[in-house]
């Protein structure tokens, strides 16, 4: 089993960003590295199919790198030839390992029968860790539910991550069903950390430096990766760096996540971008930021209504820094009560059991 990149601590464990669709691209992932890196990045998956060829953007992630830390690709797909002629075509390019999606929870993507859809097919499954393990040449990851609908097969597929050998799973403690409105179950990682051969990353929840310290010393897990809440605070992982150094925390301010703001407006910007455009690119972060600016949702209703640059950034103003509100600190943890995407997560959702309160 081939060793995984160093850390930035160079000991102790590692963090990661999460791939997530539409929002673990380059300016993201430039964006996040200022602010203190994750130890490894992964791109947004790759789509395979009989047709299918690298995306060019989701590329740049990799051959622009200028983050300093290692990318791993990852690949979202089923048929065997297609997955390993795009194995194949990542060949030329300096990628850390390559990452095989099996928990992406969209229904237009599970319903093709990809991502987290192939969590109800473990046959399936073993076919495809089998071809990816025999032409992945360095790394071969795992990215991961605990099922589909329920977990009838994860010891099944634990059995699979040691039959073929994979360097690492990341494990998000939901299933597929589930998406983001149940609580995390931090016992299937614990159990997978037991059980398979290769390090486990604990993915789901991790809100905040201490609650991965928590989520780490309950299960007994290699490292932690971080998806909506980097989104929301992209001091996470240099928070997390010095929770396990021992550190004093840098907390930000509200001047601070307005500084963070204008760094991903000017980042996601592109000439020729409609204002409409790159205003509902902008609110999809925004969502996760305003679960920390204040509790009552009034920020987070009104920046959801902007139409014009203009309002976009007489509310930040007036939230982040109007009236000393810049010396604020950002809050650690979401408000209670607040939700990014009421289509597919809830308010108040708890996952601190008693393993890791």
């Amino acid at each position: 089993m081939a060793n995984l990149p160093e850390t930035i601590l160079g000991a102790g464990p590692p963090t990661a960003l999460a791939p997530m669709q539409d929002v673990t691209n380059k300016p993201f992932m430039d964006v996040v590295a200022n602010y203190g890196p994750p130890d490894y990045f992964f791109t947004e998956f790759f789509r395979v199919h009989d047709s299918s060829r690298l995306d060019k953007e989701t590329l740049r992630s990799i051959t622009e790198n200028v983050t300093g830390r290692p990318v791993f690709a990852q690949l979202i797909g089923e048929n065997l030839d297609d997955l390993a002629r795009t194995v194949g075509d990542l060949k030329p390019y300096p990628v850390a390992g390559v990452d095989l999606n099996l928990g992406c929870p969209a229904p237009k993507v599970y319903k093709k029968n990809v991502g987290g859809g192939l969590l109800r097919d473990p046959v399936a499954i073993d076919g495809i860790l089998g071809l990816l393990r025999e032409k992945v040449e360095g790394l071969f990851t795992v990215k991961m539910r605990t099922g589909f609908e329920d977990t009838r097969y994860f010891d099944q597929l634990l059995e699979l991550m040691n039959k073929h050998s994979v360097d690492l799973l990341s494990l998000h403690a939901r299933t597929v069903k589930d998406s983001y409105k149940s609580r995390v179950d931090y016992g299937f990682i614990q159990r997978a950390a037991q059980v398979v051969n290769c390090p486990v990353m604990a993915n789901g929840n991790i809100t905040s430096a201490d609650k991965a310290l928590r989520v780490l010393e309950y299960t007994g897990c290699h490292g932690v990766m971080v998806g909506r809440s980097a989104i929301r605070n992209p001091w996470i992982f240099t928070q997390i760096r010095q929770k396990l150094s021992g550190k004093t925390l840098f907390m930000p301010t509200l001047r601070d996540v307005h500084g963070y703001v204008d760094k991903l407006f000017k980042a996601t910007w592109a000439e020729g971008i409609p204002e409409k455009s790159h205003l509902g690119r902008m609110k999809k972060f925004l969502n996760f930021i305003a679960l920390s600016v204040e509790p009552e949702g009034t920020f987070l209703y009104d920046i959801r209504r902007v139409h014009t640059y203009s309002d976009f950034w007489k509310v930040c103003d007036a939230f982040m820094l109007a009236d000393e509100r810049g010396e604020q600190l950002f809050a650690d943890e979401p408000y209670e009560g607040l939700v990014a995407r009421p289509n597919c997560e809830e308010a108040d959702v708890r996952d601190m059991p008693a393993c890791c309160a």
